[in-house]
């Protein structure tokens, strides 16, 4: 059986009971009443949003920079940066680690990838693995490594308020065009536990049949919710979904000193429940419902269970996307 937290970890809590038990019940009553509100702000968000007229795309391809899963001779990392390429620009969608781990670095010159070939940023989300690592997290900036920084004023859309330094950071606020003939979502709201609100939006393009692809950062509003907004945005069918659905049901791949990060922070779930089989049951219905016939998978937040479930139970062609990959929407 694998423990969220390692039993050695046990006696710790327990010495730390007296001041950990009023500290989870607060936690516990925050997290209840933030998970009532973000129902509520997103049916706000959904029945507002009006249709965009999103550009059909002739050529998309998207590139992986950062992913848990990874090609020969690539780094592979539990964080996302994906490269989406259409006739009108280059979008990066996240930096992973940036600076904290080597393979955004490592990945994008093995690539031949240049920042200065970027045309705008989108930050999916305000979580380390997205925004460029611990420190970047803390003080809320988006943050690079070392000689992989994007032309002076490049666009940068935030989904929450946040310095971008050196970039034309915009607070996205709603479904909305963005350059290269992509659109967003716009922030949709999840509260996580013991780490709080957060704010994330995703990526929506047209193919030149006419369907959809979306793309995730970690699908923490719920891939439902997702769905929802992108059928307000644009009546379409989705045809391909790709990225992060975060199912660490049978464990983390951030895994520190015994303790399952994944599993233990940054779910929708209460702390002492975890994300079930019942949940990806759940997401695993939407997706058939909405006859998605394309699913790459980002491994970085999803266990190898949840993935082989994915293959063997929706409708859609299933494959884990890996860094170093390209993939023609």
């Amino acid at each position: 059986m694998r423990f969220r937290i390692h039993p050695a970890w046990w006696p710790v809590l327990a010495l730390a009971s007296p001041a950990l038990v009023p500290w989870l019940a607060i936690q516990t009553g925050r997290f209840a009443t933030g998970r009532t509100r973000a129902l509520q702000v997103n049916k706000d968000r959904v029945s507002s949003a009006l249709p965009l007229a999103l550009p059909v795309l002739d050529d998309l391809r998207l590139t992986v920079l950062v992913d848990h899963a990874h090609e020969t001779g690539f780094l592979g990392d539990a964080g996302v940066s994906y490269v989406m390429a259409t006739p009108s620009g280059t979008t990066l969608m996240d930096v992973g680690f940036g600076p904290g781990t080597p393979s955004l670095a490592h990945n994008a010159s093995r690539l031949g990838f240049q920042a200065a070939g970027i045309d705008s940023v989108v930050i999916t989300h305000l979580h380390l693995d997205h925004m460029g690592g611990l420190r970047a997290a803390r003080a809320h900036r988006v943050e690079w490594p070392e000689g992989f920084v994007p032309r002076p004023g490049t666009p940068c859309f935030l989904p929450a308020p946040a310095d971008a330094p050196g970039l034309d950071a915009t607070l996205v606020e709603g479904p909305r065009l963005l350059p290269g003939g992509l659109a967003t979502t716009g922030p949709l709201a999840r509260m996580l536990c013991l780490t709080g609100w957060i704010e994330e939006q995703a990526l929506v393009a047209k193919r030149r049949d006419g369907g959809l692809v979306v793309v995730t950062g970690c699908g923490h509003p719920t891939l439902e919710t997702i769905l929802a907004m992108v059928r307000r945005m644009d009546p379409a069918k989705v045809h391909t979904v790709v990225g992060g659905l975060h199912f660490p049901i049978t464990g983390s791949r951030i895994k520190r000193l015994g303790i399952q990060f994944q599993q233990v922070i940054g779910t929708g779930k209460c702390w002492w429940a975890g994300v079930t089989d019942a949940d990806l049951t759940a997401t695993i219905a939407t997706l058939n419902a909405a006859g998605v016939q394309r699913l790459l998978l980002s491994a970085h937040d999803t266990c190898d269970h949840a993935i082989e479930r994915l293959r063997r139970e929706t409708h859609a062609e299933v494959e884990v996307v890996q860094a170093g990959a390209s993939y023609i929407l």
